[in-house]
C-alpha cells in the first residue's frame, strides 16, 4: 500500500498561494477538538487535514482543546483525544493549548466589547432569547436590555463574573444587528452563567465564554494562519471575523471551511455515541463496533489505513456520503501487504483421517506471507485428527462447490490431498464428524501423479490447535445513513457475533494488537485489553471481501 500525501485539493492550493503571496510567512494550523468525547473517524479527516498541511509546507499545527463547557467535558476525553491523535501518527511537539488557559484575557477583551458600547448584558431566559432572535424570513427583536447603559453592563458583567447570580439568570450579548441576514450576528451570546467545576483550570471561573467567543481569538493568540472548519461553521465566519475586528487581537487569522466526512453505516454524532454508551448499546467508546478512533484500534485498524482513507476521500465542499466499504478496502489493502497468515477455524467440523498413523505427528513448513517471502515460514502440527470450516463440507454440493462433499478429493493447505468416504452423525442427525483418507504421495500439497484437485480448504490440528474467543464484528447500522428520533431502530442486531474458534498452537502466543489474516476468513486483531499471551482473544477487522454487496445485508 503506498499513501499519496500530494494529492491536489482546494485547500493546499489556499495554502500554497497564500505563501506564494506573502500573505503569509510560515504556515500554521490547529487541530481544535472540544473534549467532550472520544473522537471518531471524522475528526480523522480533519487531524490529517491539519497536521498534513503544516507538515507539508514546512509549518507547525497546534493541539487546542477548546474546552469552553464544563458541563459536559472530562479529563478522560482529554487524555484520550491526546493518545488518538498520537496513534494516528501526528506529533504537536510543545504546541499543546487549551481555550481555558486564555479565560483571562478573553474576559478583558469582553469589557473592551462593553466599554464599546458593542456588548450587553440580557436578563432574557434562552427560551426568551431563541424567541427574540426572530427567523430566516423575520428580522429578530432588540432585547429590552439592549440599552443598557457601558457602567451597567461593566458592573453586571465583573458581577456575574463575582457568582452573584444563578445559572441562566443572565448572559452577556454582542450588539451587533437584529435584523440581518445571518442569524449568528443577530446578537450572539458571548458568555454565560455557569457554576461548575472546569476539568483543567478547576473552580476559578462561574462564568464561560461561548464557542464563537473563544474561537477566533484563541487562533488569534496563537498565530493561527489558517482556521480550518467544517461547512456548518461557515454562517459563523461573519461572526468569526467581526470579533477580530473589534477586539485588539494580535492578528487576524482566516477561516476556511470543507465539508465534513459523513460515513455509511455507522454513527457520526458524537451525542448519539454518548447515547449509545450510556444506554448499554455497545461496551464503551473503544467498543469495536465504534467509528471512534478508539473503536477502529481495538478492532484492528491500523494508522495508515485510516490515514489513507482521508486521503482518498479527498477534501471538498460539498456534503456527499462515503461507503463504509471505502475505509474497509484501505484496512484490506494495508494488512494484506502487513499482516502475516495463520489458520483458524471458526466453525469447526472434525475430521478423522483413517489411513494416517494415530500417534504420527508431523511439523509442515507454511510460508508466513505467499506474497513477501521475507517475511519467512513456521511450523504447523498435522495429524490424524483436524478441524476444517463446516461450511467447507455440503452433503449434496452445488454446482460450483469445489471444496469436500462425499467421494470428492480436496487439497489441505500445505499439507495433503484427502477424500471424504464417511460420514458420521449424532443421535439428532447431524454432521458431527468426517472420515476420510489421505494420500501420502501428496505432501506440500502437490500429487506426484500430476492430477488435480479444485480446492484447497484451510485446517488446524485437534490436538494442537488452541481454543480461543473470536468475535465477529459486522457493521452498527443496518441502514447507510440514520435520522430522526428513532434513529436507534437502525442498529444491527447482529453486529457481534461471539465464537469459539480452533487456531494454530502459534496464535497462543499473540500479543494485544497483533494482527493477522486468518486464511480465507478475514483479517483478525488481539483485542488490546481482553487478549493475553496463551490466552488470546480476537477481534474480526474486516472480512476478506465486501460480505454486504451493493445494497445487501451481511450473511454474518
Amino acid at each position: 500500500m503506498s499513501e499519496n500525501p500530494t494529492t491536489s485539493n482546494f485547500l493546499r492550493s489556499m495554502v500554497a498561494g497564500d505563501l506564494q503571496s506573502g500573505r503569509c510567512q510560515k504556515v500554521v494550523t490547529r487541530f481544535p477538538p472540544e473534549p467532550n468525547g472520544y473522537l471518531h473517524i471524522g475528526h480523522a479527516k480533519s487531524i490529517c487535514l491539519n497536521f498534513g498541511l503544516a507538515q507539508e509546507f514546512g509549518g507547525t499545527c497546534h493541539l487546542r482543546f477548546d474546552d469552553t463547557n464544563p458541563v459536559k467535558e472530562e479529563m478522560e476525553y482529554i487524555e484520550s483525544i491526546k493518545a488518538s491523535v498520537r496513534w494516528l501518527g501526528f506529533d504537536w511537539g510543545e504546541n499543546l493549548y487549551y481555550a481555558s488557559d486564555y479565560f483571562e484575557q478573553l474576559y478583558t477583551w469582553a469589557e473592551v466589547l462593553i466599554v464599546a458600547g458593542k456588548a450587553y448584558v440580557d436578563d432574557l431566559s434562552a427560551e426568551e432569547i431563541r424567541g427574540y432572535r426572530g427567523s430566516l424570513t423575520e428580522p429578530g427583536k432588540a432585547s429590552p436590555w439592549r440599552e443598557r447603559s457601558v457602567e451597567d453592563n461593566l458592573a453586571l458583567f465583573r458581577r456575574m463574573r463575582g457568582g452573584e447570580f444563578p445559572d441562566g439568570s443572565k448572559v452577556l450579548r454582542a450588539k451587533i444587528d437584529m435584523s440581518s441576514p445571518n442569524l449568528n450576528l443577530r446578537d450572539p451570546v458571548l458568555y454565560r452563567i455557569l457554576h461548575a467545576p472546569h476539568p483543567h483550570v478547576g473552580a476559578r471561573w462561574c462564568i464561560y465564554p461561548m464557542y464563537d467567543f473563544a474561537h477566533g481569538q484563541s487562533d488569534a493568540i496563537e498565530g493561527i494562519t489558517h482556521s480550518i472548519c467544517t461547512l456548518e461553521f461557515e454562517d459563523h465566519r461573519p461572526l468569526y471575523n467581526w470579533l477580530l475586528e473589534n477586539l485588539p487581537v494580535p492578528g487576524h487569522p482566516r477561516q476556511y471551511e470543507f465539508a465534513r466526512l459523513n460515513l455509511g453505516y455507522t454513527v457520526m454524532s458524537k451525542r448519539k455515541l454518548l447515547q449509545l454508551v450510556k444506554d448499554g448499546d455497545v461496551g464503551g467508546w473503544d467498543d469495536p463496533r465504534m467509528p471512534t478512533l478508539d473503536g477502529l484500534r481495538r478492532r484492528g485498524y491500523t494508522p495508515a489505513a485510516i490515514r489513507l482513507f482521508c486521503e482518498r476521500i479527498g477534501v471538498g465542499r460539498s456534503d456527499s456520503w462515503i461507503d463504509l466499504s471505502v475505509l474497509e478496502d484501505c484496512v484490506r489493502e494495508d494488512l494484506n501487504e502487513k499482516a502475516p497468515r495463520a489458520l483458524a477455524v471458526l466453525k469447526p467440523l472434525k475430521v478423522v483421517i483413517d489411513n494416517y498413523p494415530p500417534e504420527q505427528v508431523e511439523e509442515l513448513e507454511v510460508p508466513n506471507h505467499p506474497g513477501h517471502p521475507e517475511m519467512g515460514s513456521r511450523k504447523v502440527p498435522f495429524g490424524r485428527e483436524i478441524y476444517i470450516e463446516r461450511d467447507d463440507f455440503e452433503e449434496f454440493p452445488a454446482k460450483g462447490f469445489f471444496r469436500l462433499a462425499p467421494g470428492r478429493e480436496v487439497r489441505l493447505r500445505c499439507a495433503y490431498f484427502i477424500r471424504c468416504e464417511e460420514i458420521v452423525r449424532d443421535a439428532g442427525g447431524e454432521i458431527v464428524e468426517l472420515r476420510c483418507n489421505y494420500d501420502p504421495a501428496t505432501r506440500g500439497g502437490s500429487a506426484t501423479d500430476g492430477r488435480k484437485v479444485k480446492g484447497t480448504i484451510h485446517w488446524v490440528s485437534a490436538r494442537h490447535g488452541v481454543t480461543a474467543e473470536v468475535r465477529l464484528y459486522d457493521r452498527l447500522l443496518t441502514t447507510a445513513s440514520s435520522t430522526g428520533d428513532d434513529w436507534k431502530a437502525a442498529l444491527n442486531t447482529r453486529s457481534v457475533e461471539v465464537i469459539a474458534a480452533v487456531l494454530e498452537p502459534g496464535l497462543a502466543g499473540a500479543a494485544p494488537e497483533d494482527r493477522f489474516q486468518f486464511e480465507r476468513l478475514g483479517y483478525f486483531c488481539a483485542d488490546r485489553h481482553d487478549s493475553h499471551p496463551g490466552a488470546p482473544v480476537f477481534n474480526r477487522t474486516v472480512t476478506l471481501r465486501d460480505s454486504w454487496g451493493k445494497g445487501g445485508q451481511s450473511p454474518a
